[in-house]
């Protein structure tokens, strides 16, 4: 891990118990003395802690020094993701935040089961997780919309990814993506955008949705 999540890191002194204390004393079997980095994903700074005492039940911290350093992608990717399963989701969520995306607006899709509602406590949780192995500095944003109507209306450049002649490449000016839910969008979502703001990917499989978010996040961003 790159450092350890704590809301209060940057406070000059720390108690660490439960999940927090098992982490440096049976993970990563640190000792008195030691010093480890600890964030709190509010500010890009990253907190140096001295162990200043550790037995099997607690661990006390001293803030021996900070730095300010960012650790995210060199370019915004926002994506509205139409709902599917949530099992589904927390499945590639790690591996959209490593990739680098800033923010998943999830929105109920004319084709998504109203019956699946993200947990956003439990996706909270594995985004910290996450985001402790691969260092990034700020926590990807989750929010829900209602509709891909609202949506739109509130960010009108963004581009539907479906089956088009005009393919996304690495190079193109796009910082808001919409991906559809299994069975793909209605004639009716698809006619909210302009044809310019349709594009495809250069391949004839067909990819589940979670596929092709993350094969959307690794174009816009790796």
């Amino acid at each position: 891990m790159q450092y350890l999540y704590h809301k209060e890191a940057g406070v000059s002194t720390l108690l660490l118990k439960g999940d927090e204390h098992r982490y440096i004393f049976k993970v990563r079997r640190h000792r008195e003395g030691e010093v480890i980095a600890l964030r709190n994903l509010e500010d890009e700074k990253i907190y140096h802690y001295v162990i200043s005492s550790l037995d099997k039940k607690e661990a006390h911290l001293q803030l021996q020094n900070l730095e300010i350093l960012s650790v995210k992608a060199t370019r915004s990717l926002h994506i509205g993701w139409c709902i599917i399963d949530p099992k589904s989701v927390e499945k590639v969520l790690p591996t959209l935040n490593e990739i680098g995306v800033e923010q998943i607006t999830f929105i109920y899709c004319e084709r998504s089961q109203k019956s699946f509602k993200p947990d956003f406590a439990r996706l909270e949780k594995i985004l910290l997780n996450s985001s402790q192995q691969c260092g990034r500095s700020a926590i990807m944003k989750l929010s829900i919309g209602s509709s891909l109507k609202s949506f739109v209306s509130k960010y009108p450049d963004a581009v539907m990814m479906n089956f088009s002649e005009q393919t996304l490449t690495d190079t193109a000016d796009v910082s808001t993506v919409v991906i559809g839910c299994e069975g793909g969008f209605t004639a009716d979502e698809v006619a909210m955008f302009s044809s310019e703001n349709i594009m495809g990917l250069d391949t004839p499989l067909i990819l589940k949705s979670e596929s092709a978010v993350c094969a959307v996040a690794s174009k816009v961003l790796l």
